[in-house]
């Protein structure tokens, strides 16, 4: 069974930083790109960032010099590094994996809140 599991999240204030883990189990993520999606309160789900198998990193520009995705293929973990947080950054924050080739992210995590007091 494959499972995403986040970790990392909690309350910071604003300018502060966290990072997020997700750690993924039950099949090999040999060509996934794997992602961070989060979603606030009254929101839809955006995307934030995504990384390929290969390294590529893109960003939501929301995000872009504030945020950097990493990925260790042989732990199959992702990290989500957040600094200069930002009171509108609140939201539970998920992982996410796809094949390279698809166009949809099939696994997803349960997520992990993020709470930026201003």
């Amino acid at each position: 069974q494959v499972q995403l599991v986040e970790s990392g999240g909690g309350l910071v204030p604003a300018g502060g930083s966290l990072r997020l883990s997700c750690a993924a189990s039950g099949r090999t993520f040999n060509n996934y790109a794997m992602a961070w999606f989060r979603q606030a309160p009254g929101k839809e789900r955006e995307f934030v960032a995504t990384i390929t198998w290969g390294g590529r990193r893109y960003y939501a520009d929301s995000v872009k010099g504030r945020f950097t995705i990493s990925r260790d293929n042989a732990k199959n973990t992702v990290s989500l590094q957040m600094n200069s947080l930002k009171p509108e950054d609140t939201a539970v924050y998920y992982c996410a994996s796809k094949p390279s080739t698809a166009s949809t992210y099939d696994y997803w995590g349960q997520g992990t809140q993020v709470t930026v007091s201003s």
